[in-house]
């Protein structure tokens, strides 16, 4: 049987350039092999999740997720709990997607986007779960939370990433420590923190150097901890993001890797965001599920240290079995 593809799409994302350009990538993913057809998400809640688990447990060798990081959350979350789990690719139609940019996808061009099937590489990526919930790039508490809920969605979508940039500069004097305890893998922080995040990718916000050393299938998050609410010192730390990474040894963040983290306020409440989406309220714990979904990415343009080259590994294999095939018997 010829395998079968399903694209979901958000037609109304990044100014309906996936919609305007449907045909075109349907004709994409015909030509990878996979009978394609389409499915528009609707405003009701959780169209893209509900759609994705249906066509997942119908048998749909791949999904395609089209939109921003919130169709692509979504999507995931309705794939993630199934035992068997069909292939995903990714069409970024949003404000950063910070997912396409991790995985080196085309962000302008949803038919160039497409194309990287053709490649026929993939990852098997980690994804989290929190709760019942799965998230595919960050999980966060504090003021990261905050600025995603009070950009609108019009300014999102008419100013993009600036948006964010412009909201953000409106917030930092207004964050406060939170008394937090985080538990990980093998430590626990008790006491003031303005923010924690868990990232699965090296893509936050639009920016790369946050977790310059992300790997995307080692079945661990990147945990950081921000210990100051400081305007100051919060410029200070930006300012080491960009200056190479220097932030991840400076003393007022804590930078760890972990499988888990538990995390609960001590007084306050503290909202979780998944994805840029209000994902309930702490106390929450987090699990990363290590490579549980197979994605196509441009793995050609993705430095070897973020995941594990399963060619090379095959390669390294071949080559020792035919070399001990060359050793003499010693009983000869």
């Amino acid at each position: 049987m010829r395998k079968r593809a399903r694209i979901i799409y958000n037609p109304t994302s990044g100014r309906e350039l996936v919609k305007q350009k449907l045909v075109d990538i349907l004709n994409v993913f015909e030509q990878a092999g996979y009978e394609t057809s389409a499915f528009a998400t609707t405003p009701a809640e959780n169209s893209a999740r509900d759609e994705a688990h249906r066509a997942g447990k119908d048998g749909f060798d791949l999904i395609v997720a089209a939109g921003g990081d919130g169709t692509i959350n979504e999507v995931v979350n309705g794939v993630a709990p199934l035992k068997k789990r069909p292939k995903m690719a990714i069409i970024p139609a949003g404000t950063t997607n910070d997912y396409a940019r991790a995985l080196h996808i085309p962000r302008e061009d949803p038919v160039e986007a497409a194309k990287v099937v053709l490649k026929n590489q993939t990852i098997n990526m980690d994804i989290g779960k929190a709760g019942k919930s799965y998230f595919i790039n960050i999980a966060a508490g504090g003021l990261l939370t905050e600025l995603t809920y009070d950009v609108p969605s019009n300014l999102k979508t008419v100013f993009g990433y600036l948006a964010y940039l412009v909201k953000g500069a409106e917030l930092l004097p207004r964050i406060k420590l939170i008394d937090m305890d985080i538990k990980y893998d093998d430590g626990e922080f008790k006491g003031k923190a303005s923010m924690f995040f868990l990232a699965l990718t090296n893509s936050v916000g639009g920016f790369e150097q946050i977790v310059p050393d992300a790997s995307l299938d080692d079945g661990k998050f990147t945990l950081i901890i921000v210990k100051t609410a400081n305007l100051v010192e919060i410029l200070h730390l930006v300012s080491k993001v960009f200056n190479g990474g220097s932030h991840v040894n400076d003393p007022r963040i804590i930078y760890k890797k972990t499988r888990q983290v538990t995390a609960k306020p001590v007084h306050d409440r503290m909202q979780i965001n998944l994805d840029g989406e209000y994902g309930g309220d702490a106390p929450m714990k987090f699990t990363n599920l290590k490579q549980h979904i197979a994605i196509f990415a441009d793995t050609d343009s993705i430095p070897n240290e973020a995941y594990e080259n399963d060619e090379d590994l095959l390669f390294a294999e071949k080559n020792f079995v035919e070399n001990v095939d060359r050793i003499p018997d010693a009983d000869k």
